[in-house]
């Protein structure tokens, strides 16, 4: 049942979506056609990625007030949570917004690999997954710009792919302060994690863009530069949300 609700309602729907815009682009190109795809997805999820990406950066702004927090209560945790969790509610945050939001993009994120990776296999498109109003394009090529097979693999995207998600995650994650000494197994996890999302993070979407196809790497490289700008723009107004919240 689960299945047949998300190939109904999100798999065909990007599908059909990839093979119209294959219809119109320039030379039938797929490659130009994903880049389209991708950035659409990404406008009609920005409500929600706004929202996340907004509370990080007001979060961040408000790391060293955290920090004298944790060192003024280090011996009273409970005082340090209520202390923090009212910082919270005084800059009008909630630290957890972030991971509904992401939960409801996993879905589509999903669905998006399925139709660059399967929807596109072989070099065919597939007839029966289309809509009776969706044709199947007349001119259709698979060398993106005329170069890159976006069924293959390429280095060079793989690499553009890894690339943008280090700075993409470099934007967005909290810094980590390394000479600082940890006061719990919270902090000491929180930690590491952040580094290992920083810098391990990267080299497994080379890995994983590579192994798949180019159209999963031109996927991640477009979603990577649009979340990029983003940070870029929220990072700007930070400063003038947090006083005006």
């Amino acid at each position: 049942m689960i299945a047949g609700i998300f190939n109904t309602f999100i798999y065909e729907p990007l599908y059909n979506g990839l093979v119209f815009l294959i219809s119109v682009v320039p030379f039938g190109d797929i490659g130009l056609a994903v880049i389209l795809l991708t950035l659409i997805v990404k406008f009609i999820l920005f409500p929600f990625a706004h929202k996340g990406t907004t509370t990080q950066a007001r979060m961040k702004l408000i790391e060293p007030e955290i920090g004298e927090i944790k060192r003024r209560y280090e011996k009273d945790k409970q005082e340090q949570a209520k202390k923090v969790m009212e910082l919270y509610q005084k800059h009008g945050l909630n630290p957890f917004s972030g991971c509904l939001l992401f939960l409801i993009q996993i879905p589509v994120i999903i669905a998006l690999y399925w139709v660059f990776w399967k929807g596109l296999a072989g070099g065919v498109i597939d007839a029966s997954q289309l809509y009776s109003f969706i044709p199947v394009p007349e001119n259709i090529h698979f060398n993106f710009l005329g170069f890159i097979d976006i069924t293959g693999k390429s280095y060079f995207l793989a690499a553009l792919a890894g690339v943008s998600q280090y700075f993409q995650l470099h934007l967005s994650l909290p810094s980590v302060d390394t000479s600082q000494k940890v006061s719990s197994f919270k902090d000491e996890f929180t930690r590491n994690l952040t580094f290992q999302m920083r810098y391990v993070f990267p080299i497994f979407v080379f890995f994983i863009s590579f192994s798949i196809s180019s159209a999963v790497a031109l996927y991640w490289v477009t979603s990577n530069a649009f979340s990029i700008a983003h940070e870029f723009f929220v990072k700007r107004k930070a400063s003038e949300i947090t006083k005006t919240a």
